[in-house]
């Protein structure tokens, strides 16, 4: 594990970059603030970069309640390294690359984690797989699962022969045509634009198409506090996938966001939920 600085001298904000050597790839990653660990998990085609780009997120007041937070980029996006190998960007397989790089960074302790999309499928799995190793989650924008996931792995299908055959400036053109939810209209870097090379564009997508959320007898298991932010109005991250969850996960909270305002109080809702020991509060969306 190895950091490089990509911030000046004069850009104390801005944490360092740094890297670990994770199960055949490199995963870059920022660590900022002290506390109990927090890990950040983005979404298909994002990264760090590009979600700070849209100004979807913003998860500065975890870090200001106290809390370590580390974001990476997950394997073949961003800044991260990865091969031109379907099976290497499902979602399980993406939950062994986080585990391995909490290995490093927190040894045997629990963490917390926060998930957008693939990032909450992320966790998931790894929760399932690994029980113990995460204290709390906060999931963000559950992606299709189950019943809705095969149209949903189908246009990933397409899109990465799509890739494949007129390049990736075109699927980025196509998504940033599609219908914006209404949650999104007063965000104007949405959709964020994808950060992924050429290269492993359609081994990303394909392995996506090639994943699901775990068996429900499996989430069942999960027995620790979660709190579940979907937004309305996405058939891509359906709500009905977070209602189900919320069913499955004993104690698990839901809120909806309908507006703007309710998506920009995410990162005040996960700070309160990660350290208060309370709920998220009330007045934030709907259940």
């Amino acid at each position: 594990m190895s950091g490089t600085s990509t911030a000046g001298p004069g850009a104390p904000s801005h944490p360092a970059e740094s890297h670990a050597h994770v199960r055949g790839a490199e995963l870059a990653y920022t660590d900022a603030g002290a506390g109990p660990l927090t890990v950040y998990a983005h979404g298909l085609t994002q990264s760090r970069a590009s979600e700070a780009a849209s100004g979807l997120f913003d998860w500065a007041p975890v870090v200001a309640a106290g809390r370590r937070l580390v974001r990476y980029d997950a394997r073949g996006h961003g800044r991260s390294t990865g091969d031109p190998v379907p099976a290497q960007y499902t979602y399980s397989q993406l939950a062994e690359d986080l585990l391995a790089l909490l290995d490093q960074l927190a040894g045997p302790a629990p963490v917390a984690g926060i998930g957008s999309s693939m990032g909450t499928a992320t966790l998931l799995h790894a929760a399932v797989a690994a029980p113990g190793r995460f204290d709390r989650l906060v999931l963000t924008a559950p992606p299709t699962a189950w019943a809705t996931r095969p149209a949903q792995a189908d246009l990933y299908r397409r899109g990465a022969d799509l890739v494949e055959t007129r390049g990736p400036a075109l699927f980025a053109e196509l998504a940033a045509g599609a219908p914006v939810p209404p949650v999104f209209a007063d965000v104007p870097g949405y959709p964020p634009a994808p950060d992924v090379s050429e290269k492993l564009f359609p081994s990303v997508l394909r392995g996506a198409a090639d994943s699901d959320l775990p068996a429900e007898q499996a989430l069942a298991t999960i027995d620790i506090p979660v709190l579940i932010l979907p937004w309305a109005g996405d058939p891509g991250h359906p709500v009905s996938t977070a209602e189900r969850l919320a069913a499955l996960i004993d104690g698990a909270q839901l809120q909806v966001a309908e507006t703007g305002a309710q998506l920009a109080s995410w990162g005040a809702l996960a700070a309160d939920f990660l350290g208060s020991g309370r709920g998220a509060g009330r007045g934030a969306g709907s259940a």
